[in-house]
Formats: C-alpha cells, sequence, structure tokens
C-alpha cells in the first residue's frame, strides 16, 4: 500500500514538472522544434530574441527535478526499509531475551 501510493506521489510530481516546466504551450514547443534559417555569420547572443536564448532551459529543469525527486525518493525508500529492519530486529532480540 505505501508502495502505491509512493509511486502514485511521484508519477504526479513528474507530471506536474514537466507541465510547469514546458509553460503548458504545446504550440512553442512544436514552433520551436522546426529548424531555423542557417546563418553564415556569429550573432551575439545579446541580439537573439529572449525565446532564442536557452530553449532547451525549462526541459533542463525538468531533468534536475526529476532527478533530485527520484534521489530523495529512493532514500525515503531506504530510510523506511532501513527503519522496519531496525524494528524486527529489535523484536527477535527481545523475544530471544525472553528465552
Amino acid at each position: 500500500m505505501h508502495m502505491r501510493r509512493l509511486m502514485l506521489i511521484l508519477t504526479l510530481a513528474i507530471v506536474a514538472t514537466c507541465v510547469v516546466a514546458s509553460g503548458g504551450d504545446v504550440q512553442a514547443a512544436a514552433s520551436s522544434a522546426a529548424q531555423p534559417a542557417q546563418q553564415d555569420e556569429f550573432v551575439p547572443i545579446d541580439e537573439l530574441p529572449p525565446g532564442d536564448r536557452l530553449p532547451a532551459a525549462p526541459l533542463l529543469v525538468a531533468a534536475y527535478a526529476f532527478a533530485w525527486l527520484a534521489v530523495f525518493g529512493y532514500l525515503w525508500s531506504i530510510w523506511r526499509r532501513l527503519a522496519k529492519v531496525e524494528q524486527e530486529l529489535a523484536d527477535v532480540a527481545r523475544r530471544a531475551a525472553e528465552r
């Protein structure tokens, strides 16, 4: 039951991160995928429109958010399992002391 709840929370977090990172604008993502005209000379970044400066920034943020969520989810899972093992060891020690 706990694993299902964890998977549901992680799935919702991933979906929310992807929606936020993409800005919810599918049209902009489709238009940015089109090939721009080839340039023959260097264009300083200051002269580029704001949308062309770092088009992969939302994807980069989403990737880092997903990676950190996965790391924290894994650490939380280990912490829970370790607590369960420690409880079982305490029960075994208690039973051994009763004999």
